[in-house]
């Protein structure tokens, strides 16, 4: 009685203080997750590199190096979004007429004024709101970026060490705990490399579009375009279908009906087919799974449940058949 008292006071707490670690963890899951992700992508290049030099030494390159990979292409993608916005235009005059029928419209038939003061009101606290959450945003990915980068050196120093305590810890036996690590760093390895793969591919396609639409601005459309294939379900359409409706408010229903039918047919199949095709070639999963997974994903880790959502569901389907073979189905059934 001793022995299980002692037993389930320390798995108490355990599970009590890993609560609430997990809780203060919270801020800072993004570069946590990311660290992993990192990881997970770094740890043969780096243990191949500690056998032909100092092994601290080529942790120190490989952090150094992630690091100056990451923050170029960050700073050239931000300076390109600020060029293009800083030279952005729209026919104002073409818009401002077609709006104020609509508004007329709305009016006339519901009651609703858009232009009240009230209405008005509302849309500046709105804007004031959205501004400081993207400050707040911005700030958030500094701090977790910086937490990612640390956390990368101590992970890729002590790599080894850190595998084998995990494998004592998980509850399988040998077989089943080296097929869970292999399908972890499949699925995390796959969607790292797939997702921006499939962002880049997905601009290009739109790119296409845009200029043959006469889009405004189009480069600045197509990274956007890109960064909006990240998100699930939606995806693409948060940037071409606003561009469509903008065509139509200033009466160019030719380019709109172009975009529109370029959107949904072309940018959208492709980006299914594309998807359908980098998760069968890297990592053998359904679509469904990615897309289930990123949905529950997000709201649990944020930006990085783009990643590691679709990692839990695979784990959970893997953790499903383990124990189909293990406890439901007899000796023979099983081979």
């Amino acid at each position: 009685m001793k022995e299980l008292y002692w037993k389930y006071s320390l798995i108490i707490l355990i599970i009590g203080l890993g609560i609430l670690l997990f809780r203060q963890a919270q801020p800072f899951m993004n570069g946590i997750l990311g660290a992993v992700t990192l990881y997970l992508l770094l740890r043969t290049p780096t243990y191949r590199l500690q056998q032909k030099m100092n092994p601290k030494f080529a942790v120190w390159i490989m952090t150094i190096g992630t690091a100056i990979f990451i923050l170029i292409p960050l700073s050239l993608f931000g300076w390109a979004i600020i060029s293009q916005l800083t030279n952005i235009h729209f026919d104002t005059q073409s818009i401002i007429q077609p709006t104020k029928q609509v508004i007329a419209i709305i009016k006339e038939r519901t009651g609703f004024d858009i232009l009240s003061e009230s209405t008005l009101s509302f849309a500046v606290s709105q804007a004031s709101s959205i501004g400081q959450s993207v400050m707040n945003s911005v700030g958030d990915f500094i701090i977790n970026l910086c937490v990612a980068i640390m956390l990368l050196f101590f992970m890729l120093y002590e790599g080894r060490n850190m595998e084998a305590y995990i494998s004592t810890i998980l509850p399988f036996t040998e077989e089943n705990k080296r097929e869970v690590l292999k399908k972890i760093q499949i699925i995390v390895r796959s969607n790292a490399i797939g997702i921006p793969l499939l962002a880049v591919i997905q601009g290009i396609i739109s790119l296409g579009g845009y200029l043959l639409a006469g889009a405004p601005n189009p480069f600045l459309a197509a990274m956007l375009t890109a960064f909006a294939s990240i998100i699930p379900i939606v995806g693409t359409a948060l940037i071409w279908l606003p561009i469509a409706i903008y065509f139509m408010l200033i009466g160019d229903w030719m380019n709109a009906l172009i975009l529109v039918g370029y959107g949904g047919l072309i940018v959208a199949q492709c980006d299914n087919l594309i998807r359908f095709i980098l998760q069968k070639k890297m990592a053998n999963i359904h679509p469904l799974i990615t897309v289930f997974g990123v949905v529950a994903g997000i709201p649990i880790f944020g930006f990085m449940g783009v990643i590691f959502g679709p990692l839990i569901v695979s784990l959970f389907l893997l953790f499903l058949e383990m124990f189909r073979k293990k406890y439901l189905l007899d000796d023979n059934t099983a081979q």
